[in-house]
């Protein structure tokens, strides 16, 4: 077997999406002929935690680790709530921000460049090189966000001339929150040229999305591959769908993800239809903007409103399958476009109807199109979005089946490792 050395942050007990996709990798590689070997910071601070992905990591694993040191845990003196937001993602509006999440935001974009995680790039490089000299690898790959890992595959690859493989979870210049961090033009000019020489440096590139692929072509002439996520199973045995019209959103709800159209289709419908505000529910699942919370409340929600916090990959998992219909979300901006949910791909395998709201353009468009799994509605559809949410609710009365029958294999968890075995091995 060829060894491949995997660097990232994220790694149980980490939860949310972002440690999903290389622990699944990692689970199916050895059967494409990979070894997989990891690197991982040792005392990480991470803003979500699942414990139930502990047991998903191979006992036999090699993992080495750093330490690390992380400037929000200096940051949660002065302000916890506001170093917690901003370290999961979630930036309020500037006329809803803070005088200490301001400040926060300034530090983080201008003096944490590329991301608050800098301060690994060294020892990692120094740790690593030694371990690279004495053992045959036959790739180093690096994952971000925190797009500072791909500066550590850079060091390896100045310095031991290693293939590396680039893998962006996300973008990096243009993810929707890098417009937040109020960076100075010098800031902003230095995290454009540490983006090139990433892109322009590694051997091969991948993304998630078709959009962030068709981005990166603009900027590099290096060979770019894209392996969306995926989702692993769906035997998960017989369900009973919850009695009541249930809505879910599962995950984070941030600020700029706040579809009002959409609130506002469920409040005329309410308004103007009995039976449908006796049945209907709406819960939502993770960590959720006030701001959010504000505009569905003022849409006359809140009786039929469920919140539950972060929970279990497992029990999030039931949720879905339990629903009538599952929501996705994204921010309404052409930065968003390249993001494509990981739960995406959960809700398909659901088998759950899905009712998406996102940006003109938007790639997870495609793959629900493709997969006929749903419909994709923009902001401002509101019309369109009360159709749609009675034809589902006429054939919820009536009893009818909306499962979901399409062939959806090629987003399992084990033929998308052999998408990047194949990879690997071409280098």
């Amino acid at each position: 077997m060829e060894k491949v050395l995997i660097i990232t942050y994220y790694w149980p007990p980490a939860g949310g999406p972002g440690v999903q996709r290389w622990l699944k990798f990692v689970k199916y590689l050895r059967d494409f002929d990979i070894e997989p070997v990891i690197y991982i910071p040792e005392n990480p601070s991470y803003p979500i935690v699942d414990k139930t992905f502990a047991s998903e990591v191979p006992e036999d694993l090699k993992i080495f680790k750093k330490p690390i040191f992380e400037p929000y845990a200096i940051a949660e003196i002065f302000s916890k709530k506001d170093s917690e937001t901003i370290s999961s993602g979630i930036i309020n509006r500037e006329d809803n921000q803070s005088f200490i999440q301001k400040l926060m935001l300034y530090i983080r974009g201008n003096f944490f460049i590329p991301d608050a995680r800098k301060f690994w790039i060294k020892p990692s490089v120094k740790y690593l090189q030694e371990e690279l000299k004495n053992n045959t690898y036959k790739a180093i790959i690096t994952t971000g966000p925190p797009h500072s890992l791909h500066l550590i595959g850079l060091k390896l690859k100045e310095t031991l001339n290693i293939k590396w493989i680039a893998d962006f979870r996300d973008p990096w210049t243009n993810i929707g929150y890098h417009s937040k961090l109020k960076l100075s033009e010098s800031s902003q000019k230095k995290h454009i040229e540490l983006e090139r020489s990433v892109l322009d440096s590694a051997d091969h590139i991948i993304t998630t999305s078709f959009t962030t692929k068709d981005e990166f072509t603009g900027k590099t002439s290096k060979p770019i591959t894209v392996i969306t996520n995926g989702f692993e199973s769906e035997n998960y045995g017989k369900v009973q769908l919850n009695n009541g019209f249930q809505f879910s959103h599962v995950g984070s709800l941030l600020s700029g993800r706040n579809p009002e159209n959409l609130w506002k289709a469920f409040g005329e419908l309410i308004s103007e239809n009995k039976n449908f505000k006796e049945k209907f529910e709406l819960n939502l699942v993770g960590k959720v903007s006030q701001e959010v919370v504000n505009s569905i409340k003022s849409n006359g929600l809140e009786s039929n409103l469920n919140f539950k916090s972060y929970v279990s990959h497992n029990e999030a998992i039931k949720i879905q399958r339990q629903s009538t219909v599952l929501l996705l979300i994204e921010i309404n901006s052409v930065e968003t476009r390249g993001i494509i949910p990981g739960k995406i791909f959960e809700y398909l395998a659901s088998r759950r109807p899905v009712l998406a709201v996102g940006p003109k353009k938007w790639d997870a468009s495609q793959i629900l199109k493709e997969s006929d799994a749903g419909e994709v509605f923009l902001y401002d559809d509101v019309e369109r979005i009360k159709s749609y949410i009675l034809d589902l609710f006429h054939l919820f009365e009536n009893g009818k089946n909306m499962e979901n029958t399409a062939d959806i294999s090629r987003f399992h968890r084990k033929n998308l490792t052999g998408k990047l075995a194949n990879l690997i091995k071409e280098l």
